[in-house]
């Protein structure tokens, strides 16, 4: 497409008012190509080079190389670049070189799986393997083929909450492909960060401890979006050392990737015109102008509003064209986004609204334009979503529309930030005694504890076992075979039943509260977790089910239980709350900035005080409501810092308010951290005081949001330097007075963001910062 035209034509639009922050040009990249050491199996190199897809890129020659000696491979390349031919010409080689051999393919979703196993067949059927040879094996799944699939299964795709609740708790039904499992492919390896992330290490630990159990070592190879880390994220999910490929020899058509920031309508208060109106501003026009488009919003109920509001705009000018866009996202039966996929990818369609569902690598084909509503939490998911356009060798097209926060308007005005810096890094914490002690117990039951299971689980996993013991949840019992060896065995508790069960690896949390809808006869909708509940399914929350707006009518706390009924209400809520925190052990400490920044375990307790309703086009706030709830208490791991002496003395030379600049400090720092740590805004919290009980310092702490922490705090101690200046350029270039949603307010503070002073947090950081 010609990008340079269509750019020039949005300038010249009477609706345009400078929105253009940042163009980057990004140019086309030729191939890089590599031969192999030796020639793939004559059948395999047929059916590549009938298809296209010789000569191998240099990162799957590279790849190939790599597992054929029989190393762990991790390969890190950029959006659309071939990895998965990388793990196919592996596996397929193997297959053929020992026809018992199997392999397990691993994705984060049901409908990735389904797509990939599509390319799987075309690639290998006939010739390699059987239709019937190359199946998944998920929720969907019909208990009558169950049986089948075990018996018949070469090639297994499925999803780690399969393999936690499926397959490894039923490992003696699956022997046949345990015993001959020769690779394990983790794919989208990107996804497995935080929670979700640690819980899917310790799955994967309870894999090879099984394989080991039939006598197999599978080898291991993982793919991913480009991240800061990838050797290190790859052991820490697996558990063994990886080489890394990343030197992509793909090529790409180049692209503009535009910054795209709404204008503002309220100068005093720094306010600006809502990004999903500039969304649905850019999707129609580019539909208009017949270019096939995909806009990323970031929930459901805006999916469905952005997809809404560019059809009605449509109609009024060309009904055909508003004939030929479409919403996806998760909720719709799989039926319908199957449909949506095939019609975009063969033409059908202009344009589709989706959520993040349509992030990962589902084949839809060559589109030339992507808009992205709001930065989408990390450059890696930017680039994955930007990705979707310029598949081909064709210039595409690319906007981020920058939201009201601080992180999003750092990136409107320093894009260097996103385009010259280093990715983040994916934290996981396989460690943490919340999801390391239910992993244990479930590795109990499918086979008992040993002695030697604390090299696989980690050092932490004996002091966890012996708690698990201490709680009556495992029994020590001595080795019957052989005992002369004296080896003891931990088994689950006579009263505990498959407690795979029980452990939701997408949480971290104990009983969930179940949403019904009051309307259909107390009907289950779905499960919220507790860590959750309060902030999601409080009294008066507005909460969506597969794009369906409820309000929340009343909530039982014994029973943990939310009532719902149906609502066409137009806003959506958010809540406030207050923190308190307690210092309960110092695990490192350092000089920076010439402060004292400490590492510690700390207990937080949070409480839900109140709501807001916003409306969900325009963020206008329409009304506040007060809850009483109670306090919710978790151990985590947080970093804290002193602030500098000179500092404080210039604020009282100037007038200005030290307990705001603090506050305002805290809000800006927590809200930047995601630019170094793979993570959410709401995967951090923080305190500031003029004086904290514990320390008697006036003191801004940031802590991990999840019980037991799961490595952010970690990140942001070691880069301390680095988010505070990060920090003070959001607060410095903001163009606000006194402050404002983009640089230091927060709309969940409970405070209702007094005091403030948005002088005094840039005073405090350029003297942390050395100015």
């Amino acid at each position: 497409m010609n990008t340079s035209a269509f750019i020039g034509y949005l300038r010249r639009l009477p609706s345009y008012q400078g929105q253009i922050a940042h163009i980057e040009s990004i140019p086309a990249r030729e191939p890089s190509y590599a031969e192999l050491d030796r020639p793939l199996p004559p059948t395999l190199e047929a059916r590549l080079r009938s298809s296209g897809q010789l000569p191998l890129y240099t990162h799957q020659a590279a790849t190939v190389k790599a597992a054929r000696q029989g190393g762990n491979v991790m390969v890190a390349t950029s959006s659309a670049s071939g990895k998965t031919l990388c793990y196919n010409l592996a596996v397929l080689e193997a297959i053929l070189a020992e026809r018992g051999s199997r392999a397990l393919y691993i994705f984060p979703t049901k409908a990735l799986a389904q797509d990939q196993l599509r390319g799987l067949r075309q690639l290998a059927c006939p010739d390699m393997l059987g239709l019937d040879e190359i199946l998944t094996f998920d929720g969907d799944t019909p208990a009558g083929e169950r049986a089948e699939i075990k018996r018949k299964a070469k090639v297994l795709l499925t999803n780690p909450d399969m393999l936690h609740v499926g397959i490894l708790p039923n490992h003696g039904s699956w022997s046949r492909l345990l015993r001959r499992l020769r690779y394990v492919v983790v794919d989208e390896a990107h996804i497995y960060r935080g929670i979700f992330g640690s819980h899917v290490a310790q799955v994967l630990r309870r894999l090879r401890r099984l394989c080991a159990l039939y006598g197999s070592n599978p080898q291991f190879i993982l793919c991913s979006a480009t991240i800061a880390n990838p050797g290190e994220h790859a052991q820490g999910l697996v558990g063994l050392p990886f080489e890394v490929v990343a030197n992509d020899g793909s090529p790409h058509g180049g692209k503009d990737f535009v910054f795209w920031n709404p204008p503002i309508i309220e100068a005093t208060e720094g306010k600006r015109r809502s990004a999903n109106s500039e969304a649905t501003t850019l999707f129609t026009e580019l539909v208009r102008h017949d270019i096939r488009s995909l806009a990323f919003a970031r929930s459901r109920r805006l999916t469905e509003l952005i997809y809404i509001y560019s059809r009605d705009l449509l109609a009024e000018a060309d009904p055909q064209r508003a004939g030929r866009i479409k919403p996806y996202r998760a909720g719709y039966l799989a039926e319908a986004r199957r449909r949506t996929e095939q019609e975009l990818f063969h033409g059908q369609l202009l344009g589709v609204v989706a959520t993040t569902a349509l992030e990962l690598g589902v084949d839809i084909g060559d589109l030339e334009a992507t808009v992205l509503t709001g930065y989408p939490g990390s450059i890696a998911s930017a680039w994955q979503q930007a990705g979707r356009s310029g598949r081909g060798r064709q210039r595409s097209l690319s906007f981020l529309i920058g939201l009201d926060n601080p992180l999003d308007q750092y990136f409107m005005r320093h894009p260097e930030a996103f385009f010259h810096k280093t990715f983040e890094h994916a934290l996981i914490n396989p460690a943490n005694p919340h999801i390391l002690k239910p992993h244990l117990l479930c590795a109990a039951w499918e086979l008992p504890l040993a002695h030697e299971d604390e090299e696989l689980f980690g050092t932490g996993s004996g002091q966890a076992r012996r708690e698990l013991e201490e709680e009556g949840r495992l029994r020590c019992r001595e080795a019957t075979v052989r005992p002369e060896q004296g080896r003891k065995r931990w088994y689950p508790s006579p009263g505990i039943a498959y407690p795979a069960q029980e452990v939701n690896i997408r949480s971290i949390s104990g009983k969930s509260y179940a949403v019904v809808d009051a309307s259909r006869g107390h009907e289950l909708l779905e499960t919220v977790e507790p860590a959750v509940a309060f902030f999601q399914v409080h009294p008066g929350a507005i909460y969506l089910h597969q794009g369906e707006s409820y309000l929340i009518t009343r909530l039982d706390l014994s029973a943990r239980i939310a009532y719902a009924a149906p609502t066409e209400a137009t806003y959506y809520t958010q809540t406030k709350e207050i923190t308190d925190l307690k210092v309960l052990r110092v695990l490192a400490a350092k000089e920076a900035g010439g402060v004292k920044v400490h590492l510690g375990e700390v207990e937080v307790t949070t409480t839900v005080i109140g709501f807001k309703r916003k409306l969900q086009f325009t963020e206008e706030v329409i009304g506040e409501e007060p809850l009483d709830l109670p306090p919710q208490c978790f151990p985590t791991v947080a970093l804290w810092f002193d602030l500098p002496q000179a500092a404080r003395q210039k604020l009282a030379r100037a007038g200005l308010d030290f307990a705001g600049g603090l506050h305002a400090a805290e809000h800006a720092t927590i809200s930047m951290l995601p630019l170094f740590a793979l993570c959410d805004r709401n995967d951090i919290g923080g305190v500031s005081t003029t004086a904290h009980a514990d320390t008697g310092k006036a003191q801004v702490f940031i802590y991990d949001a999840h019980p037991g922490g799961i490595g952010i705090a970690e990140k942001g101690f070691e880069l301390v330097a680095e988010l505070w200046q990060a920090t003070l350029r959001a607060i410095a270039g903001c163009p606000c007075h006194g402050g404002c949603p983009s640089c230091v307010q927060s709309p969940k503070c409970g405070n209702n963001n007094e005091p403030l002073d948005k002088m005094a947090a840039q005073v405090l950081l350029e003297g942390l910062v050395g100015l």
